[in-house]
C-alpha cells in the first residue's frame, strides 16, 4: 500500500526523548509539528504544576527546533477513561497500571484522533522505545499483514509494556524514531544538537502524568479512609491497625515493627483485613500461577492458543522485571491461565502479564487472582508441591 507520508505530529514532553524524536524527524524530511497533552492540571504537594514546567521545556525545544508547537488539554478524558479507573481499582483492593490504559485510551486514542483529525498528520511519532515491524517506512508497509511491536533497542528503557494494548488503527499511522536507539545515544544527539539542558533533566516518574508523589497521601484525597486490621497470616492474630486496604499492594512492606519486616500478603474486602507474613521470601508470597481477564492482543492471539490448549510464551508482569517463560492456557470464558515452572513474587490482581514471543510483544492480559501460594500448597492444603508443567 503506497501512502505520503508529510506531515508528523510529534508527542513534545519536555524531555529528550521526544526531543530527539522531533529532531531526527525533521532531518529526514518531515514537515514536523510538536504538540503538547496536558492531562493533569493540579499541583502537586511542593505548589507546582508539573504540566506548566514540561510545557515550558517543551516550548524551548520546539523554538530550538524552529518547529510550530501546539497544546491539547485532554483532562476531562485523562479523568474519566484513566484516573477514574484508577481509584476503583484501589478502592476495591486491585493494583493499578495506569500508563497502559493511559496509552491505550488517551495517548494512541484520543491524542492520536487529535493529531490525525486536527492536525492532519499523516502520521504520530512519540519518544517511547519501542519499534514497530514496518519501522518508519509507513509509505510502503503492507497493512493487510498487520502491523507488530517490537521490543525497543535499549534493554533498560524498552517501554512495550505500557504500550501492550495500543490498537492496530494507531500502529499503522505512528513512528517510535529513538525505539532503536540506546538511551546514551539519545542523549548524546541531544548534546550535539545543544539541547543539553534537556539530556540533563531528571526523567519524570511516579504516577502517570501525575508524578512521584507520596502515594498514600496522595490517595486521601480521592478515598475515604477505611479502617481495618493487619492480621498475622499464620497465628490469625490482629498485629496493627490500617487506614484503607487501597493504600495497600500485594508484597508491599508493611513496617509494622522496627524488628522484623512484615509484608502483604493478601487482602479481605469483606473483612477488611490485610493479611501479613513475616520476611520477604515467606511462601506466602509467591505462587506457580494466576488466572487472568480476557487478554488483549495487538495483532493476533499466539498460533494454537485455543480453548483448554497451552502455548508457551514469554512474559512480565512488572515494567522492571526481566522477561521470563511460561505457558498460558485459553479457558473456557476466554480468560487465561498462566503457569510457571518457578514460583514468582507477588502476582497482585490489577497487574499486568505483557506477553512476548522473541521481541515481539503480542499483547496483555490483567491478573484477576493469583495461584495458591506455596504457603497455600505446603501448610494447609499440606499437598506436595509439584512442577505444573509436568
Amino acid at each position: 500500500m503506497f501512502r505520503s507520508i508529510k506531515r508528523v505530529v510529534c508527542g513534545m514532553s519536555g524531555g529528550v526523548d521526544s526531543a530527539v524524536s522531533a529532531l531526527l524527524l525533521k532531518e529526514k524530511g518531515y514537515e514536523v509539528i510538536g504538540l503538547f497533552m496536558v492531562n493533569w492540571d493540579k499541583l502537586n504537594q511542593h505548589g507546582v504544576c508539573q504540566a506548566d514546567k514540561d510545557f515550558e521545556d517543551a516550548q524551548y525545544v520546539c523554538n530550538h527546533l524552529n518547529i510550530p508547537l501546539h497544546k491539547v488539554n485532554f483532562v476531562k478524558e485523562y479523568w474519566n477513561e484513566v484516573f477514574s479507573q484508577f481509584l476503583a481499582d484501589h478502592q476495591f483492593g486491585f493494583s493499578a497500571v495506569p500508563d497502559i490504559y493511559c496509552n491505550r485510551y488517551i495517548k494512541f486514542g484520543t491524542f492520536f484522533d487529535a493529531a490525525r483529525n486536527d492536525f492532519k498528520a499523516d502520521a504520530l511519532a512519540t519518544g517511547h522505545y519501542a519499534r514497530t515491524s514496518i519501522q518508519h517506512d509507513l509509505e510502503n508497509a503492507d497493512l493487510s499483514k498487520g502491523v507488530r511491536l517490537l521490543r525497543g533497542v535499549d534493554p533498560v528503557k524498552d517501554q512495550t509494556f505500557f504500550l501492550s494494548q495500543i490498537s492496530q488503527n494507531a500502529l499503522e499511522r505512528t513512528i517510535f524514531p529513538v525505539g532503536g536507539m540506546m538511551k546514551s545515544d539519545v542523549k548524546k544527539i541531544a548534546v550535539k544538537a545543544g539541547l543539553g539542558r534537556i539530556a540533563r533533566k531528571k526523567e519524570s516518574m511516579g504516577i502517570c502524568h501525575i508524578g512521584k508523589t507520596n502515594f498514600q497521601s496522595f490517595i486521601d484525597n480521592y478515598l475515604e479512609p477505611d479502617n481495618g486490621f493487619f492480621v498475622d497470616l499464620e497465628t490469625n492474630e490482629r498485629i496493627g491497625q490500617h487506614d484503607g486496604i487501597h493504600k495497600w499492594v500485594i508484597g508491599q512492606r508493611t513496617r509494622l515493627s522496627a524488628d522484623m519486616k512484615s509484608y502483604v500478603a493478601s487482602k479481605d474486602l469483606v473483612t477488611n483485613d490485610i493479611m501479613v507474613v513475616f520476611g520477604t521470601d515467606h511462601p506466602a508470597l509467591f505462587s506457580y500461577s494466576a488466572i487472568t481477564q480476557v487478554p488483549y492482543w495487538i495483532h493476533k492471539p499466539p498460533a494454537g492458543l485455543y480453548e483448554n490448549k497451552s502455548v508457551d510464551v514469554l512474559f512480565k508482569f512488572q515494567h522492571v522485571h526481566p522477561i521470563s517463560e511460561c505457558k498460558i492456557t485459553l479457558n473456557a470464558d476466554k480468560t487465561l491461565t498462566l503457569t510457571t515452572a518457578e514460583p514468582f513474587r507477588a502476582f497482585s490482581p490489577g497487574q499486568f502479564f505483557v506477553f512476548y514471543i522473541g521481541d515481539e510483544c503480542i499483547g496483555s492480559a490483567r491478573i484477576e487472582k493469583s495461584g495458591p501460594s506455596l504457603y497455600d500448597l505446603n501448610h494447609r492444603s499440606r499437598v506436595k508441591l509439584r512442577e505444573p508443567f509436568t
